[in-house]
């Protein structure tokens, strides 16, 4: 059964608003430029990027979540809010276009060669991503090493496996 994003993000329990460790550490060594922030939610990522001046489009299919984005952020941001349902393709990602990519929290595995093939030579990509629970799979969590050797070409600049996610910063040759 799907789940109810608009639902989801209308508790405020489910909204956070300290960006993701891991994209902190992505923006101290990228120059600022384009990014890309999938299944955004309440753009707390998004935020954060645009406030250290990158042109971000956010992408998510909950209205909820995109109208407390919109609220949260400054009036002529520099970010672009798209609602879009990622599992239907209504957001492709267009090749050679972002300088970073961020994924948090949200696995479509067929989305990895658009991802790779969206960011620019020299850009990034930013991911964190559930980890399978031993005696319990899931289409919405990763084997361990496997998100790894989806960047195995890139230059892999941190890379973990701890407390359930996968984390990796990896940049394009």
């Amino acid at each position: 059964m799907a789940r109810d994003w608009d639902k989801h993000y209308l508790d405020v329990a489910n909204i956070f608003s300290a960006p993701e460790p891991l994209l902190v550490l992505a923006a101290e060594v990228l120059p600022t430029g384009k990014a890309l922030d999938l299944a955004c939610g309440t753009g707390r990522n998004a935020l954060y990027l645009a406030g250290l001046g990158w042109r971000v489009t956010a992408v998510d299919r909950s209205a909820v979540a995109l109208n407390l984005l919109r609220a949260r952020g400054p009036l002529n941001s520099s970010i672009e809010i798209v609602r879009a349902d990622l599992e239907r393709g209504e957001f492709p990602i267009p090749p050679d276009s972002y300088d970073l990519i961020c994924d948090i929290l949200y696995l479509q595995r067929n989305l990895f060669d658009s991802i790779r093939a969206g960011i620019r030579p020299g850009g990034a990509f930013a991911g964190v991503i559930h980890l399978k629970v031993t005696g319990r799979g899931s289409e919405f969590r990763l084997a361990p090493g496997e998100l790894r050797a989806e960047f195995a070409s890139w230059k892999i600049h941190y890379f973990s496996e701890a407390d359930g996610t996968a984390r990796i910063l990896a940049r394009k040759a």
